[in-house]
């Protein structure tokens, strides 16, 4: 066994040091999730635009709030999001940066008074660190239930708007959506990057070579596993490092749990690279394959929330899913490593299956 370990990790030695020498291939690997980075920072601190991103959670059952539903889904400047359907739904989504704000109409919310006028309060919910978004809704709602107050009674007391944060502990949109951006280029450099990589050298007849030495296919799928683990790291400190110089991340979890974290969820996304390219015979066979396997994890970054509660839970155990999750609940809630037993224990699985189905299928030429 000693002499085994030993292997990997000079193997993994060998591999880093010709990778590092290959510099243009060091360059892009090291570009690719900084770009990406910043493209999606910049569209997450957009300042706002035409109109405003709501969602409208309506507890009243009586007929002017229901008008009032209908009169503010016909306001230009409003985009309502008619599939959300809870207050927890609508803040974790304007949590990710999905709506500006929230509009709540208690369940007393249109009851007539003893004169006949529908009175009530329509809560509006900002971001503690976009309070300007909270205050320019207010003054559209408040500007709309002034006309209507006006017409029902002449004056403009018993339709009013209330301002409430939503408390996020002073947490931006970007602080939501960093967990996503590490996630996707995770997924990107662990199945694309490699899975090519097994392929080309097995054109060129170098592992036809090593194949004549007493080294084994599990000492080589571990070592390059090592290898990929020390750039996937560098890859993740310098988009962290960017973060926070360039958007200022607010980063409230504790950094070991982060840093063992996504050495968990590197190895695992890079398992599935390793799978790909040690069983394809060539990058025609390798590059449809990734892209087979790694689409339907993408696609869970975009349609998730649209999708019905049954494919939602299968989704839920993809393994980008409690790799995004886990990360976002370290960084944004705090939690420790010890929190997060489920999505430790889906990875977990999914870890020694890629990496089983690696070494098992591995084909030298």
């Amino acid at each position: 066994m000693k002499r085994y370990i030993y292997t990997v990790l000079v193997l993994c030695r060998t591999l880093s040091i010709r990778f590092v020498r290959d510099k243009v291939a060091l360059f892009f690997t090291m570009l690719f999730p900084l770009l990406f980075l910043l493209v999606f920072g910049a569209l997450n601190q957009r300042a706002g635009g035409a109109h405003f991103d709501v969602a409208i959670i309506n507890h009243s059952d009586t007929a002017f709030a229901k008008q009032f539903v209908a009169s503010t889904k016909n306001n230009k400047v409003l985009k309502v999001y008619n599939n959300i359907t809870s207050i927890d739904q609508a803040k974790e989504r304007m949590g990710r940066g999905d709506l500006d704000s929230i509009l709540e109409l208690p369940k007393e919310f249109g009851q007539t008074n003893d004169t006949g006028v529908p009175t009530g309060q329509v809560v509006v919910y900002y971001e503690e660190s976009n309070p300007q978004t909270g205050q320019t809704l207010a003054g559209i709602i408040k500007q709309s239930l002034e006309s209507t107050n006006y017409k029902l009674t002449g004056n403009v007391d018993p339709l009013t708007v209330q301002q409430k944060s939503t408390k996020t502990a002073h947490l931006t949109s970007f602080d939501y959506v960093f967990a996503s951006v590490l996630g996707f280029t995770t997924v990107s450099l662990g199945i694309f990057g490699m899975a090519n990589g097994f392929p080309v050298e097995k054109r060129t007849g170098r592992l036809r070579r090593l194949r004549a030495t007493p080294l084994k296919a599990s000492q080589l799928v571990l070592a390059t596993a090592l290898e990929y683990l020390l750039i996937g790291l560098a890859s993740t400190t310098l988009m962290f490092v960017v973060a926070r110089l360039v958007f200022h991340f607010n980063m409230r979890g504790d950094y070991l749990s982060f840093i063992v974290f996504m050495i968990f969820g590197i190895l695992l996304m890079f398992g599935f690279g390793l799978a790909i390219g040690g069983w394809a015979k060539n990058e025609n066979q390798s590059a449809p394959l990734a892209n087979l396997v790694a689409l339907p994890m993408m696609g869970v970054f975009f349609l998730r929330f649209l999708m019905p509660d049954w494919l939602d839970k299968i989704t839920g155990y993809l393994p980008v899913v409690p790799l995004v999750n886990g990360v976002r609940a370290i960084t944004t809630e705090g939690k420790t490593l010890f929190q997060l037993g489920s999505e430790l224990l889906i990875m977990g699985v999914w870890t020694i299956v890629i990496y089983v189905i690696a070494i098992k299928f591995f084909r030298w030429e």
